[in-house]
């Protein structure tokens, strides 16, 4: 069966709630519960797509364990237009990423694997879980308040840590397909034939995926220390679905099959419902992952082709002067790299600052 609800995540200056759509599927069965949403920021709308995609599987194929699903989860930062662009990256009020405002005290570790070393996994399950949520509570009800970001975020990580899954659809500027991948979750990741992966490590730093994963790694390696291993109880990805302002609903089922093909390794399927196209998998570690900033300002023409590997020393862009075309001085730079790389994603705009960043590529790469 599917559902649709909202849930309250704010509210605007007039007093009225501020609300995101709500898309549950109830199981089928016993099964790992799945969480996924998408376009915290506001110009990252190609998660929708997928999500819509998803949906048409799902009624196809009904999973076993529930879903949750969240289209558009940032009523805030959907509408924040310029002209014809959408911000949505920022809270404008505090000016802190959206995507940087979820919440985990690490304090509750050492009392928790004490008091649960020897219980059964699923009484630890529930048991760190209910203290997650209880964690969430206690926020929300804070006397000091908190920040608009903080109540959006929080509120939508409450309806996440239920989940066993956990999937954050975004994009990038111009950007191909990449994924973020715990450096534990390495041989899952597989699974979602994206051609680009960076993996990155398992502490909690805000972010969505930090949030749900980051806990249980940190929670197996106490008890690690204890003399038991546990495993990570909670997989979490971002995803980064192409480029920001780009819809594309046919594409999207691309995307949609690799979620899929993951999900059936994960039991959320008795069987394999969904063959996904095979991709060639790089990767590298996110120290390796490296931004490159324009050396000047002026407007850069990008040369180097997302996706496809550049050799140390071949164009990546060229960045013009056109202020100085009638003088003798130079008019233009190329720019290249060092070391060989594989371009991930570059700056939207041709005009920029000295200090813009560029390009970010993956270096010293690997098959995932």
């Amino acid at each position: 069966m599917i559902t649709t609800t909202t849930v309250k995540v704010g509210e605007q200056p007039t007093g009225n709630p501020m609300e995101v759509p709500v898309i549950h599927i109830q199981g089928q069965g016993n099964g790992p519960r799945v969480y996924i949403q998408a376009n915290i920021h506001g110009a990252e709308v190609q998660g929708n797509a997928v999500i819509y995609q998803l949906l048409n599987l799902f009624r196809q194929h009904p999973p076993l364990g529930d879903v949750v699903m969240v289209p558009q989860a940032n009523p805030l930062g959907i509408n924040q237009k310029s002209g014809e662009f959408t911000l949505g990256r920022f809270d404008p009020v505090t000016g802190v990423n959206w995507n940087r405002q979820y919440h985990f005290g690490s304090s509750v570790l050492e009392p928790f694997s004490q008091a649960y070393l020897n219980a059964e996994e699923s009484e630890i399950r529930d048991a760190f879980r209910a203290q997650l949520v209880q964690q969430l509570e206690t926020k929300l009800a804070s006397p000091w308040g908190l920040t608009c970001g903080q109540h959006l975020a929080l509120n939508l990580q409450k309806m996440a840590v239920e989940a066993d899954i956990v999937l954050d659809l975004h994009t990038g500027p111009i950007s191909a397909r990449h994924l973020y991948v715990p450096e534990y979750a390495r041989a899952r990741a597989r699974h979602f034939h994206i051609p680009l992966n960076i993996l990155i490590p398992s502490d909690f730093s805000g972010a969505m995926d930090e949030a749900s994963f980051s806990p249980w790694w940190q929670l197996s390696q106490h008890f690690s220390r204890l003399g038991r291993e546990l495993p990570v109880m909670v997989d979490a990805f971002t995803m980064e679905l192409g480029s920001q302002e780009r819809l594309d609903v046919a594409d999207a089922r691309k995307d949609a099959e690799g979620i899929c093909n993951y999900l059936q390794h994960q039991g959320v399927w008795a069987d394999h419902p969904v063959q996904p196209t095979p991709a060639t998998m790089h990767a590298c570690y996110l120290k390796d992952y490296k931004a490159i900033f324009s050396p000047a300002g002026g407007q850069v023409e990008y040369q180097a082709r997302l996706n496809h590997p550049l050799p140390a020393g071949e164009p990546l862009a060229t960045l013009w002067h056109f202020n100085a075309l009638a003088s003798e001085s130079n008019h233009s730079r190329v720019i290249t790299l060092p070391c060989d790389c594989i371009p991930v994603l570059h700056f939207a705009s041709a005009s920029v600052q000295q200090g813009t960043e560029l390009y970010k590529v993956l270096t010293n790469t690997f098959p995932l």
